[in-house]
């Protein structure tokens, strides 16, 4: 791993895009400023990690499993993992975590996976191709339904940028986004606004407006605007202060390598 002096300060990583460590830094970075965060395992669980060791050390992480105020001492591998027991502030049932934390608009960011996002920010976790005869399966929404709406803003992050996992039309519809449930009724205007960020390997998709749609607002290092929106299903547009994405610096890789996933369990 090389480096290149920034300032006269930091040095920055010349990590490829595709790679985890340069997902999980961009996403990390989405957190500044942020007060709690509906988290994940997988590669959300290295995002918040890094950005409490370097951006947002206050950050409030809460977990599926009701797991609230979470001070893990270690890698989580999963929402329920003792490591995240171990030091929170509660633990709480379904309802309570639902019903009162979630709807109650406790919730800054909601960190959410999906295999398709259509240019409306709306999630495919069921099914790809066919419903009666799905060339794969997939888990299903989980709490994904409940923090579309109700989060402040959702972050989804992509490990493929191609018409498959940006297509034009969704397979199926798992998780609806505002744009998606305001047009079906428009009394249906969710309190949350949906998905705010998509990050690919090949940039950092923003989706400005409740009601409006994805565009391109940084293309990693060595990729174009062009080839960005040539992998994308739909003609998308292009921010007018596009910039290119920030990398990660020489002590994220470091933090993500050496502290937060020394057995690699995530990192790949």
């Amino acid at each position: 791993m090389s480096s290149r002096p920034v300032g006269g300060t930091e040095a920055l990583s010349d990590v490829a895009p595709s790679t985890t460590e340069f997902l999980a830094a961009v996403a990390a970075r989405q957190l500044v400023g942020k007060q709690r965060v509906f988290a994940g395992v997988g590669l959300p669980t290295l995002a918040v990690d890094l950005a409490r060791r370097t951006v947002n050390p206050d950050l409030e992480l809460v977990y599926e499993s009701g797991i609230c105020g979470a001070q893990p001492e270690g890698l989580a591998e999963g929402i329920a993992d003792s490591v995240l027991v171990s030091g929170a502030a509660a633990v709480l049932g379904m309802p309570a975590l639902f019903g009162y934390v979630l709807q109650g608009g406790h919730i800054d960011v909601g960190f959410l996976g999906a295999a398709q996002v259509d240019r409306w920010g709306s999630l495919n976790t069921s099914v790809i191709g066919d419903w009666d005869q799905p060339r794969v399966r997939l888990p299903g929404g989980g709490g994904a339904t409940e923090i579309m709406p109700n989060a402040g803003e959702c972050i989804v992050v992509l490990r493929r940028h191609d018409p498959g996992a940006l297509p034009a039309r969704l397979d199926f519809c798992t998780s609806p986004s505002p744009v998606r449930a305001h047009a079906e009724d428009p009394r249906m205007v969710p309190p949350g606004h949906g998905v705010s960020t998509v990050i690919t390997p090949m940039a950092v998709l923003r989706r400005p407006e409740k009601l409006g749609e994805l565009v391109v607002s940084e293309v990693h290092p060595g990729l174009t605007v062009d080839e960005v929106r040539a992998a994308t299903g739909w003609d998308i547009p292009v921010a007018d202060d596009v910039r290119e994405t920030e990398r990660p610096t020489v002590e994220q890789i470091r933090l993500l390598r050496e502290e937060i996933d020394t057995v690699r369990l995530y990192l790949r």
